[in-house]
This record gives structure tokens, C-alpha cells and sequence, in this order.
């Protein structure tokens, strides 16, 4: 066992203080990872607050991790010491159900392992990126291209790929209308991707306040929710709308705003039940969806696509003890547009 630095919220809604930690020791086909950034979540302060259920504490968030290997085991093929890596939201799955032979292990049957606040195959507490280092098996690790830098590359681990795999699978692409509901985080970063794919983008805000970024990001329009006249404007109008709004939603309106078999798929996980009156589905053949995620191939793929279309995440850097500032301006959506902690300052 190796004892390394971390930042742990101690109990439920308690602020995060400096703690130490257990990484376990290098195993056959495992890789320890010096971190250098790691990305604050929305989901991280859900389930720091329990606001998704009980949750396992003391609790390390943190699972947008870019770093570089420092050791591997013996049995590890896939990386070397000194290569640019990043792990995402999960460490391990079952690796023999449907799901994960089809590369779709964020859908494991019997569970994937988150990369925190969860029991690894152990039943020993799993402890994300708010800590120096990692130990996590070579084939829940994704290579970081050189093309981009480790801190803008850090949040695509989550966002990045939460965002590129509804995208693709909904196929935006050249001649279709997508709409990305929500700017923050998430948004930022499907404004940017289904630009990249070539699609005609449109952001769905509460207000006006970030067109600005929106339209230099690669937005085409954008639209404030809270004008009665966008969704009369925009009625009819999307192919595709991909929802990253963690509050609950008058999901009949937005249904509304698409074509004919058009989809609203919801990466947004909001703590509350929401309602639907069905019928905003079935006219017009519509689908409502959710997505989580992406398989540890397609985080691979989007890293890869970013690098090739030169896309980042748009950041600010902080030190460890701004952390619980971090997440106070997070609620307040006070942040453009992405948290990203420098690890040496843990």
C-alpha cells in the first residue's frame, strides 16, 4: 500500500479538507498514475451532498483524471512509464457480460465500478482523482494524444465523452439540427463536438448571458428558454436535442421543439422525479432518452477526435484549497466552464 494526498469530503455535505489516503500496490496489469489535473463534475457535488442516494464517505471525488504512468505491473501491454493518460468515470466491470464485450462496459450488468464512491471487486471504498495518484487497471485507461494538453483534456474524460457519445449515436453530423440544452460544463463541450461533427448548432440557455461564448465555441444560434416566443420560434425545428440540465425540465416543451422522430436525450441527471405527459412522445413518433458516459473504445475515439479537431475544454485552473469555493460557484453556475484542480497543489 502507498499512502498519498488527497482531498475527501469526510461525511455527507461536509466541506472537503486535506486527507491521506491508500492506493493498493501495483498489480499485474495495473498502472500508477501521477496526476496532474483533475476536473471538478456537477456529479461530484451530487453525490458529495447525496443528493443521488447514500454514498460511501469518507469520499474522494473526482473522475475526470489526466496524468502520466509512473510505473505498470508486469502483465500491462498497453502503456509505459512516462505516457500521457487519463481515467474516466469507471475503473473496472464484470468484463464478461453482453455489455462489456460490446465495449459498452459504463452499461455492465453487474455493475460497473465507479471511479469513486464505490466497492471495487475487494469490497475495499474506490477514491477518485482529488488525490496525487491512482492505481487502476491498463484496460480502464485511456491513452491522452499528444495534441492536447493535460489540463484542457482532463474534463474530457467525463464531459467530453458524456456529450460525444449521444452525439454520434444520434448521428449528428452535416445537414442535421442539433440543440445542446444547457451551457455550462457539459454544454460547452457538446457546442464544440457536434460542431466538430458538422452539424448546425443551436444552444438553449436560460438567458442570454454566455452568447457570446456560445457563438465563438462554434454555436450557430442561440436561444433563452425563459422567452415564451423561442419555443413558438422554434417549434418543429431538431433533429437532436441533447439535454445536460441537471434540474428538472417541462420535457412536453422541449419535446415539442423537434421534427418528426426526432430525439431528446437527457445527460442531465437531475435529483428529482419529472413528469411527462406521453403524448408528447407519441405524436410525431419522438423518442426521450438518456445516455451515460461512454465505453472505454469510445472515450478513446473521442479523445482522439478532439485532439484531431483541436478541442479542449475552456477551463480555470484552481488550487486544492478553493475546492469547496469551486463548488458553491459550480450551484451558482459561476464558472466558464469548467473546474480543473492543479494536483501538485494537494
Amino acid at each position: 500500500m502507498t499512502t498519498v494526498a488527497a482531498y475527501a469530503a469526510p461525511a455527507a455535505k461536509a466541506p472537503l479538507e486535506r486527507t491521506t489516503i491508500e492506493r493498493r500496490e501495483v498489480g499485474e496489469f495495473d498502472v500508477l498514475i501521477d496526476i496532474k489535473f483533475a476536473g471538478i463534475c456537477h456529479s461530484d457535488i451530487h453525490q458529495v451532498r447525496e443528493g443521488w442516494g447514500g454514498a460511501i464517505f469518507p469520499m474522494v471525488p473526482g473522475h475526470e483524471i489526466a496524468g502520466v504512468v509512473s510505473e505498470v505491473g508486469p502483465g500491462v501491454t498497453k502503456f509505459r512509464t512516462g505516457d500521457r493518460v487519463g481515467v474516466g468515470c469507471m475503473v473496472d466491470s464484470c468484463r464478461t457480460c453482453e455489455n462489456c464485450r460490446a465495449g459498452r462496459e459504463q452499461y455492465c450488468t453487474g455493475g460497473m465500478v465507479g471511479t469513486y464512491n464505490a466497492l471495487d471487486k475487494n469490497g475495499e471504498p474506490t477514491y477518485g482523482g482529488y488525490s496525487q495518484k491512482i492505481v487502476v487497471d491498463e484496460n480502464f485507461v485511456v491513452r491522452i494524444p499528444d495534441g492536447l494538453s493535460l489540463d484542457v483534456a482532463a474534463p474530457l474524460l467525463c464531459a467530453g465523452i458524456t456529450v460525444y457519445s449521444p452525439l454520434k449515436r444520434w448521428g449528428a453530423g452535416p445537414g442535421k439540427k442539433v440543440a445542446v440544452l444547457g451551457m455550462g460544463g457539459l454544454g460547452h463541450m457538446g457546442v464544440k463536438i457536434a460542431h466538430a461533427l458538422g452539424a448546425e448548432v443551436t444552444v438553449l440557455s436560460q438567458s442570454l448571458r454566455k452568447k457570446d461564448d456560445g457563438l465563438r465555441l462554434g454555436a450557430d444560434h442561440y436561444h433563452a428558454t425563459s422567452d415564451p416566443e423561442t419555443f413558438e420560434e422554434l417549434r418543429g425545428t431538431f433533429d437532436l436535442i441533447v439535454s445536460t440540465v441537471s434540474a428538472p425540465l417541462d420535457f412536453n416543451a422541449y419535446l415539442s421543439l423537434l421534427r418528426t422522430e426526432g430525439a431528446l436525450v437527457n445527460v442531465g441527471a437531475p435529483e428529482e422525479p419529472v413528469s411527462l405527459n406521453l403524448f408528447s412522445v407519441i405524436g410525431g413518433g419522438k423518442t426521450l432518452a438518456g445516455s451515460m458516459i461512454g465505453g472505454i473504445a469510445e472515450t478513446q475515439e473521442m479523445l482522439d477526435f478532439c485532439a484531431a479537431h483541436g478541442i479542449g475544454a475552456e477551463i480555470e485552473l484552481i488550487g486544492a484549497a478553493e475546492i469547496n469555493e469551486a463548488y458553491e460557484r459550480v450551484l451558482n453556475s459561476d464558472v466558464r466552464y469548467r473546474f480543473v484542480i492543479d494536483t501538485a497543489t494537494i
